[in-house]
């Protein structure tokens, strides 16, 4: 499962599609049950934040969610049809004085959770990464190489039984 793209449309309602989508991925990738807590909800906050924000609730616009797997982690990409937003304007939720109804806690909670946050396209894109040690390619490979040797071994064992 190198990259997966689904498309919701931009709805609410649609944030369970985008939940079963997160945690297909973090199963296939064995990843822990406090870690899959911070992955879904940065991912579901980003989704909700392009429907409400980024595409005005606009049913007749969608959101694209890319997933991508390297040998450093994995990463989910949220974009929009939108219009964007400077990132650089959104004020600071922990600041109750500048900032009474706390506009901007969605964003901090994403930069909070992921191990990396990337605007792009004027705020229309997010990418959200997530450096995870479990997901090490080359420890995965391996580890393939000796399991399709094992069932190599077994097949033929029970091939020479018949």
């Amino acid at each position: 499962m190198k990259k997966h793209t689904i498309k919701i449309k931009s709805d609410l309602q649609e944030i369970n599609e985008v939940e079963k989508f997160v945690e297909a991925i973090c199963d296939y990738y064995n990843i822990n049950d406090s870690y899959f807590g911070n992955i879904i909800v940065a991912i579901t906050e980003a989704v909700e934040n392009a429907i409400l924000h980024g595409n005005n609730n606009d049913k007749t616009k969608s959101v694209t969610i890319l997933f991508d797997s390297s040998k450093k982690g994995i990463s989910f990409t949220i974009e929009d049809e939108g219009n964007g937003f400077d990132i650089n304007k959104i004020p600071d939720p922990t600041d109750a004085e500048l900032n009474p109804e706390k506009k901007g806690t969605g964003i901090f909670l994403i930069k909070t959770l992921a191990d990396e946050v990337v605007f792009s396209e004027k705020g229309r894109k997010i990418q959200l990464n997530f450096n995870i040690t479990s997901i090490n390619q080359e420890v995965y490979t391996s580890r393939k190489k000796y399991v399709d040797e094992y069932l190599k071994t077994k097949k033929k064992i029970f091939e020479n039984k018949n």
